[in-house]
C-alpha cells in the first residue's frame, strides 16, 4: 500500500501535474465565487477541455476545481452575505456579521484554515480506510437514513438564534420545499399544482442563493448597507485571528472536520447537511451559545472545514463503489467513464 502511495505521489508531484492542480484550484475559486454555479456546474464546464489531456492530470485539475470551488463559495457568502454554493449557506450566518464588524480578515482566515484541515484530513482517510469505510457506509439502511436526517434536522431547528418557534417553522417549511416533485418510490407527483415545471423539484443551490441573494440585493439597492460598508473597509482586510479565537476554531476545525467526513462518505448526504450538522453540534457545545449568529469565528471554522472533509468523504463510495456522493462526484463519475475507467470494486485493482 505504501509503496503504491510513493508511486501516487511521484506521479502526481511533477511539475506538469502541479500546474494543473493550480490551474484547477484557480479556476474552481473563481467559479466557486460566483452565486448559483459551485464545484458541479465547475466541473461540468470544464469538462471539454480536458479532453486528450492524461487521466492523471485531469483528475488533479478536476480535484483542484472541486475544493476552489468551496472555498470560493465561503468567500462571497463572509464578504457580501451571498453563498457562492448551498453548503456555504451556513457561513453566512456568523460570517458575514464578523465582517459587518470590520473583522472579514478573521472570518477568512478560519475558512482557509478550516478548508485546508478539512480537506486534508478527508483525503488521508480517503488513502487509508476506503474499503473500511465503505463496509461502514453499506451497513446503513433506510432506519439509519432516518435516524440520521432526523438529527439533522433536529439541529437545523436549534441552529436558529430567537425564537424557537421560528426556527422549527423553518425546519418544516424547507421540508415542504424539498417535498415538491415526483416521488422517487411511486412516481406520483407531489405538491405539484399541476405545473409541470414543478415535476422536477425546486433546485436546492437556486433556493439557498436566492434566498440569500435576492434580499441581500434588495438591502444593498435600499441604500440601509452604507453605513455597514463603511465599517466593512475598516480594517477588514487584515488576516489573522486573537489567540482565544485560535483556541476555539482548533475545536471547531476538528470536530467539524470529523462530522463533515463522516458524513460525505453516506452516499447521497453532501457537504451542505454536513455543514448544518457541524454548525448546529458547535452551537451546542459553546458556552456562548447565543452569541451565534451574531459574529463568532467557530461559526465559520466547523462549517468550512465540514464540507472540505465532506467533499472527500464523497470520494469513498464513488472511487469504492462507483456510487456518487454528491452532485459533483456524479458529474466526475461520469469523466471517470470517460476515460474508460469505471469505479468500483475493480477500480484499485485494475487502475
Amino acid at each position: 500500500m505504501f509503496d503504491n502511495l510513493i508511486t501516487g505521489f511521484a506521479t502526481a508531484l511533477t511539475p506538469e501535474n502541479l500546474m494543473f492542480g493550480l490551474i484547477g484550484v484557480v479556476l474552481g475559486t473563481a467559479v466557486g465565487i460566483l452565486p448559483g454555479l459551485g464545484p458541479a456546474v465547475a466541473i461540468s464546464l470544464l469538462l471539454p477541455l480536458t479532453f486528450g489531456l492524461d487521466p492523471v492530470s485531469a483528475f488533479i485539475m478536476f480535484g483542484g476545481i472541486y475544493y476552489g470551488a468551496l472555498y470560493g463559495g465561503a468567500t462571497t457568502a463572509i464578504l457580501v452575505n451571498t453563498p457562492g454554493s448551498a453548503s456555504a449557506a451556513v457561513t453566512t450566518f456568523d460570517g458575514y456579521p464578523l465582517s459587518k464588524q470590520g473583522r472579514s480578515g478573521s472570518a477568512l482566515t478560519a475558512a482557509i484554515v478550516g478548508s485546508f484541515i478539512g480537506g486534508t484530513f478527508a483525503t488521508f482517510m480517503l488513502m487509508m480506510l476506503a474499503p473500511t469505510l465503505v463496509e461502514l457506509a453499506l451497513i446503513f439502511g433506510p432506519p439509519e437514513y432516518f435516524a440520521l436526517m432526523l438529527l439533522a434536522l433536529v439541529l437545523v431547528a436549534s441552529v436558529g438564534s430567537g425564537s424557537l418557534t421560528k426556527a422549527v417553522f423553518a425546519t418544516f417549511l424547507g421540508v415542504g420545499i424539498g417535498l415538491i416533485g415526483i416521488d422517487l418510490q411511486t412516481g406520483e407527483a407531489r405538491m405539484t399544482f399541476g405545473i409541470p415545471q414543478l415535476y422536477s423539484g425546486i433546485n436546492i443551490v437556486l433556493a439557498a442563493i436566492g434566498l440569500f441573494a435576492v434580499g441581500e440585493a434588495f438591502w444593498v439597492a435600499s441604500g440601509a448597507s452604507q453605513d455597514d460598508a463603511t465599517q466593512l473597509s475598516r480594517g477588514g482586510s487584515k488576516f489573522g485571528m486573537r489567540k482565544p479565537e485560535w483556541v476555539r476554531s482548533s475545536i471547531a476545525w476538528v470536530r467539524g472536520t470529523i462530522i463533515g467526513f463522516f458524513v460525505g462518505v453516506l452516499p447521497g448526504s453532501g457537504g451542505t447537511l454536513a455543514s448544518f450538522m457541524a454548525y448546529g453540534t458547535e452551537k451546542r457545545f459553546s458556552k456562548h451559545p447565543e452569541k451565534f449568529g451574531q459574529g463568532v469565528v467557530e461559526g465559520v471554522a466547523a462549517p468550512e472545514a465540514s464540507n472540505n472533509a465532506a467533499a472527500g468523504g464523497s470520494m469513498v463510495p464513488l472511487l469504492a463503489l462507483g456510487i456518487p456522493g454528491s452532485a459533483t462526484t456524479a458529474v466526475m463519475l461520469v469523466a471517470f467513464q470517460m476515460y474508460g475507467l469505471q469505479p468500483g470494486q475493480h477500480l484499485f485493482e485494475d487502475s
